[in-house]
Formats: C-alpha cells, structure tokens, sequence
C-alpha cells in the first residue's frame, strides 16, 4: 500500500511538472508573438513617418495619354479639394458613377488616375469630358492616393468633384454652410490652375 502511495504521489508531482513546463512554452510562445507584432509596428510606423501617404509611381506605369498630368504642388490641392468634397457629399466615384453624372451633364473637375492598367478602362473619359460643357479634366499620378483622398481604403481609377450642390435625399445627411464654402473655394482654385495646364500631348 505505502508503495501504490508513492507511486501514485510521484506520478501526481511528474504531471504537474509537465503541466506546468507546458505552461511555460505557451507562455513564451505568446511572449514571442507580443514582441514581434510589436516590432512589426514599429517599423510600419516609421516608415509612415517617412512617407506619409505617398505612393511612388514608376514612371513606364504612368499612362502615356495621361496629358494634363498635375505636379506635385497641384496634385496635393487637388486630393485637399476631394477630401472636402466627400464631406460635403458632392464626389462622384469610380468610372460608373462618373459616366452617368457626365451624361447627365453635370458640371465639375474630373480628376483621373494615370497608373491605371489596362487604361482602356477609363481611356473614354477625357473624350466624355471634352464633350460635356462645364467639366474640366486633370491626370494625378496614383490611384491609391486618389483613393485616400477620396475616403475610401481601396484605389479609385476616376473622381468627379460636382460644382453644382447635390440634390438632398429623404435621409441624406446635409452638409453644412462652412463644408459648402470651404469645398467651393477650393474647386475654384483646383479649376482655374487646371485650365492653365498645358493640354498638348508631348510626344
């Protein structure tokens, strides 16, 4: 009996010693995966420090019949301008939205991305645009930033900035006065700067 004791004791103390070696591995397994995803971080977040928000374009991606294409100056007052219009509701995303709203003549800044592949999806645009009154057209660079600027986490291959204040739906939120002015004024900065471009194609 005393033996079938001990037995059973030491038995007790080797699976506690197991349970708590197991313990411990789970423990610096966790411990691990907490100092790498803390690494990961870090570094992500200086890299964002250094280039915050900018993509860099290769320049055999850019489009070839991408003629006014914005500088850098320009393509900065350009995304401010679209960020103020998505507040204020007045953008038009992507190449469906896009085409409907020129179709339906409405008037603005239409502004495309110049990395776009194939560019036959949006290469119409520019003739859709010289064809409607009251639109005036503009190249930038990248679509990811177009994308950010536009308020959304995808890429975004065309945005139409609406001059004229957007009809109110039944649930529509409003934007208010000061969103309204601020986005006018800056639209009829970006347009003005937009007609000075030069539009002949450099070959």
């Amino acid at each position: 009996m005393a033996k079938d004791a001990e037995l059973k004791e030491e038995k007790k103390k080797k699976r506690k010693s197991e349970v708590a070696d197991v313990a411990d591995d789970v423990e610096d397994d966790k411990a691990a995966k907490k100092a790498k995803k803390e690494k990961r971080k870090s570094l992500a977040a200086d890299e964002s420090g250094d280039k915050k928000g900018e993509f860099d374009v290769p320049p055999e991606a850019i489009a070839p019949i991408a003629v006014p294409l914005a500088d850098k100056k320009l393509s900065k007052k350009l995304f401010k301008t679209v960020k103020r219009a998505s507040k204020a509701r007045q953008l038009k995303r992507g190449v469906k939205e896009v085409v409907k709203a020129l179709r339906k003549g409405e008037k603005g800044l239409l502004l495309l991305a110049s990395n776009i592949t194939p560019i036959d999806v949006i290469s119409h645009l520019p003739v859709l645009a010289e064809e409607t009154k009251g639109i005036e057209y503009c190249w930038v660079l990248s679509k990811e930033e177009l994308g950010a600027a536009s308020g959304t986490k995808r890429a975004t291959s065309c945005v139409l900035v609406c001059s004229a204040p957007a009809k109110k739906g039944k649930d529509a939120k409003a934007p208010s006065a000061e969103e309204i002015a601020e986005w006018k004024e800056g639209l009829d900065e970006c347009l003005t700067e937009v007609k000075a471009l030069e539009t002949a194609p450099a070959y």
